[in-house]
């Protein structure tokens, strides 16, 4: 709640001019503020506006008993990038791309490899049961960058891990006993670590799905429908496989404009 009052500030000194909002004294500056919870980022125009926007945060907490994290503070320009929420935002020959961040990335290497060694004596059924979540986890929250390229080298990260789990596990064994014992075939996809009908998820299988921009003028509390139905579509955005063939089934009886969708279901025939 205490930096509720940050955007207002900012608002009124570099939006703002003989008491209304100005167009083009806000484009002059380019200051804008983003927040989520106590994490945030603000833009502006030049190297000089950004400081001065630093000091202004500063004495607005300063105020309120709140010291600005200098260590945690960071004015760049948009070509060298920044992170913010695991992402990083940077532009790349004037073309900004968000991708993970690498602390993002060494942070999800490091927990599966403290779980699969942590794991050395479970069994594969049991390894694969603890990775799946976290694998999809990840993945999931960053599906909606760019992150195709990273989800094949983590897929090639895990697997390097998995194969020196195995060779510990059986160090006599031949490398074709051991690829024949934890690694099979699914469809024409060779090389699956699974056990019966469990199986590793990959993160690129995961679907690439770009965000939906919100219609600013719509209101949550009124305009429900509107809400309902885009967070329907930018689901049905997601499936893949089995799922989306249910949907495929079932699309045709389901109302995506009206409150006949629910948050959390849609009555499916033919299943």
């Amino acid at each position: 709640m205490t930096l509720d009052g940050i955007s207002e500030m900012l608002s009124d000194k570099y939006h703002t001019k003989n008491g209304k909002i100005n167009g083009y004294y806000a484009a002059k500056h380019k200051v804008n503020f983003v927040r989520y919870a106590d994490d945030f980022i603000v833009t502006a125009n030049t190297e000089e506006i950004a400081k001065e926007v630093k000091e202004l945060i500063k004495d607005f907490l300063k105020d309120r008993g709140l010291e600005l994290s200098e260590e945690k503070t960071l004015i760049t320009h948009i070509d060298n990038g920044f992170d913010f929420l695991g992402w990083n935002f940077r532009k790349y020959k004037g073309k900004l791309l968000v991708k993970p961040s690498k602390k993002s990335i060494d942070k999800i290497t490091e927990n599966i490899s403290d779980t699969i060694k942590r794991g050395k004596a479970w069994k594969q059924e049991e390894l694969i049961k603890i990775l799946n979540p976290i694998i999809t986890g990840w993945a999931n929250y960053h599906q909606s960058v760019v992150s195709s390229e990273i989800f094949h080298k983590l897929d090639s990260r895990i697997w390097g891990m998995l194969w020196h789990w195995a060779k510990r596990r059986h160090p006599n064994k031949s490398n074709t006993w051991i690829a024949d014992k934890y690694w099979h075939s699914d469809g024409n996809r060779k090389w699956v670590f699974s056990e019966g009908t469990k199986q590793l998820n990959l993160l690129s299988d995961t679907k690439i799905v770009r965000h939906t921009n919100l219609k600013l003028d719509m209101n949550p509390h009124l305009d429900k429908d509107y809400f309902v139905s885009r967070k329907l579509k930018l689901g049905v955005k997601k499936l893949t496989g089995i799922a989306k063939k249910a949907w495929d089934k079932t699309k045709n009886i389901c109302n995506l404009e009206t409150m006949t969708i629910t948050n959390n279901y849609c009555p499916i025939k033919g299943l």
